[in-house]
């Protein structure tokens, strides 16, 4: 018998100072039986990083020719692709050909994906954004992890600030670079 997917419900007040984005994000988040609670926590704290209209979480690990969240235009032209963890070199340069913006979000150890990057022939290398979540924030929230969450979420400079009824956690976004 398949594992099935178990839905996270996550209410969001973002404040993104840095992008002036204000919202409150209402999310129902499907985690695939083979997805740790780290890269569930990466995807979420990713797309509230990008939000901005025509976000969205793809099909998710059963679609691998998709990127975890993406963002489409209006007239359904994806416009972002936004992927989680240590992509492969071939991976990314396909979404560089096919996408406008490519952006990863790292939370893990990337010391040596990077060298891989580096020596790896990617289309428009130069214009991926490599970015790294803080592994304490990550695994923080993780072990914090509930089916149903609320927090606040407030970016300014690079930090992330989480505020919950009853605790806070802080941590950083940083750039990578090859």
């Amino acid at each position: 018998m398949a594992l099935t997917s178990t839905l996270y419900t996550l209410n969001i007040d973002l404040a993104d100072s840095d992008r002036a984005v204000y919202e409150t994000l209402d999310l129902r988040v499907a985690r695939h039986p083979s997805e740790s609670e780290e890269f569930l926590i990466a995807r979420v704290l990713a797309y509230a990083l990008e939000y901005q209209p025509g976000i969205d979480f793809s099909r998710g690990l059963s679609d691998p020719d998709e990127p975890p969240i993406f963002v489409r235009d209006l007239t359904g032209s994806m416009r972002a692709w936004i992927d989680i963890g240590t992509p492969s070199a071939d991976r990314l340069h396909r979404a560089s050909k096919s996408t406008p913006r490519v952006a990863v979000y790292n939370h893990k150890e990337s010391h040596q994906w990077l060298a891989g990057l580096g020596s790896a022939r990617i289309h428009r290398v130069e214009q991926l954004e490599l970015l790294s979540l803080d592994r304490t924030l990550v695994a923080a929230l993780a072990a914090r992890l509930d089916r149903r969450m609320s927090f606040a979420m407030s970016v300014s400079g690079g930090d992330i600030y989480l505020s919950f009824a009853d605790s806070a956690l802080q941590g950083t976004v940083t750039r990578l670079h090859l």
